[in-house]
């Protein structure tokens, strides 16, 4: 469940497509271990976060991203 309060940032910004190669943008949702920030956390909808997932792994996939900590 949201936390009261939250607004997904996608939509607040009115953001349609989230890029793999946006770096600093997807870095904001991972944690230090590099994990995937659950939507509880970032108070991201289900639309975004599963475009957002499926571009965190795309940028790891391509090298921008690493898939762990080094």
């Amino acid at each position: 469940m949201k936390k009261p309060g939250k607004q997904c940032f996608f939509c607040s910004q009115n953001v349609g497509d989230i890029d793999y190669k946006q770096k600093d943008l997807l870095q904001r949702f991972v944690s230090g271990q590099l994990k995937i920030i659950d939507p509880i956390h970032t108070g991201t909808c289900a639309k975004h976060q599963r475009r957002l997932a499926k571009a965190i792994k795309r940028a790891r996939f391509m090298g921008i991203l690493p898939y762990v900590r080094s």
